[in-house]
């Protein structure tokens, strides 16, 4: 229980911190930038100020600072305009590119956008200075962005880590609960089998006898079931028509009488590799939720259908039906509709076909008020 609580706490913490981080990141980022931005219109204010200086009092040796700045204004992109609107010259364009007018005219109407213009007035002349953003400050605004992706990736990977110590965990747990049910269950096993030698010293009735050995058999399987429940299991060639039907007839011999039970499969065998003990509790337990979900009336059918490379199984009833929204989240640990049980049937059904087996089960469709089908699909070998 601690460990869950601390995983939560540490969730928590990581929520919060990194909305603090991604914050301050965002904050700094914006200042550096306005800080930027301004120093660069300091640096135009500049250009457009010797620009005017040189208009005004021509190229002498005295000009050689306004010179030096018009040199090294070298990487904001720029261009001079007349009064008229018509375009002087421009700077720090690509060069290539600027051979076109339409670009020079395009970058004129993105510089519009991004900045007011630097007026220069000389002799009577009026000129305007438009400027852009230039390429360090451009890169500099996915600089946040880039920070936060990575924030993000880092914050997927601790998801991840927490995520699959939780299920670590919870495995952990359900197979120690499997395996302390079979203890449980082999003890009073073993003082049923010697009962049964007993009423069969008595010479009581064969039958009741009978019957009650296959409830025994029964409790055996399922002790050995959930024994085996967190350790690899061993496959066989197991006939696949004949495994199903045994689980299907054994559930319909149990059941009400007002369910009709149907059993469709080729009159040739099919075989996969199975661990008949979980195979046969799948089977079962879509049976059982079939049953269940028709509340003891309606028509159940399991049916087998061989194709070239698989083998699939399909148990359809007439019940109340999934919502579709469900239909993933039936499979997930302690999930159910039903008043009483712990949600770990088709659970524990989707470890053992898709883990264990390397098949598939999935809810093929299902209407409310209709019925379910539910499909899973095995390797078939030769």
């Amino acid at each position: 229980m601690s460990f869950f609580k601390n995983t939560l706490w540490l969730k928590r913490m990581a929520i919060f911190s990194s909305f603090i981080i991604v914050s301050l990141i965002l904050w700094n980022t914006y200042i550096f930038f306005q800080k930027f931005k301004q120093e660069e219109r300091a640096k135009v204010e500049s250009f457009a100020a010797a620009i005017e200086e040189l208009a005004t009092r021509g190229l002498d040796e005295s000009m050689s600072l306004p010179l030096k700045i018009i040199e090294q204004t070298t990487s904001i992109p720029l261009i001079l305009v007349l009064k008229d609107g018509t375009i002087r010259e421009w700077q720090n364009l690509d060069s290539i590119k600027a051979t076109n007018p339409k670009y020079v005219a395009d970058q004129l109407v993105k510089m519009k956008k991004q900045n007011k213009p630097i007026v220069i007035n000389y002799l009577g002349e009026t000129e305007y200075v438009y400027y852009r953003d230039s390429d360090l400050l451009n890169k500099l605004t996915y600089y946040p962005l880039a920070l936060i992706l990575i924030l993000i990736l880092f914050l997927t990977i601790i998801y991840m880590v927490f995520s699959a110590n939780k299920i670590a965990e919870q495995n952990k747990l359900w197979t120690g609960m499997a395996k302390e049910t079979a203890h449980q269950i082999g003890t009073p096993l073993s003082s049923l089998l010697g009962w049964i030698a007993i009423l069969k010293m008595e010479k009581v009735d064969d039958k009741y006898v009978g019957e009650m050995e296959k409830d025994i058999h029964r409790l055996n399987t399922i002790a050995d079931r959930f024994s085996k429940i967190g350790s690899v299991p061993v496959l066989k060639k197991q006939n696949i028509n004949k495994s199903a039907k045994t689980a299907f007839e054994y559930l319909q011999s149990r059941s009400s009488k007002q369910i009709k039970f149907h059993f469709f499969a080729s009159k040739e065998d099919v075989f996969a590799n199975t661990n008949i003990e979980l195979f046969g509790w799948v089977i079962e337990n879509l049976i059982k939720n079939a049953i269940d979900a028709m509340q003891g009336k309606g028509e159940l059918n399991l049916t087998i259908e061989s194709q070239p490379k698989k083998i699939k199984i399909t148990v359809s009833d007439t019940g109340k039906g999934i919502a579709k929204k469900q239909f993933q989240q039936i499979f997930k640990p302690g999930f159910t509709t039903k008043k009483r049980g712990w949600g770990l049937g088709l659970s524990f059904s989707k470890r053992i076909i898709e883990d264990y087996h390397n098949g598939k089960i999935f809810v093929q469709k299902s209407e409310l008020n209709k019925g379910t089908s539910i499909q899973l699909q095995l390797n078939k070998v030769s």
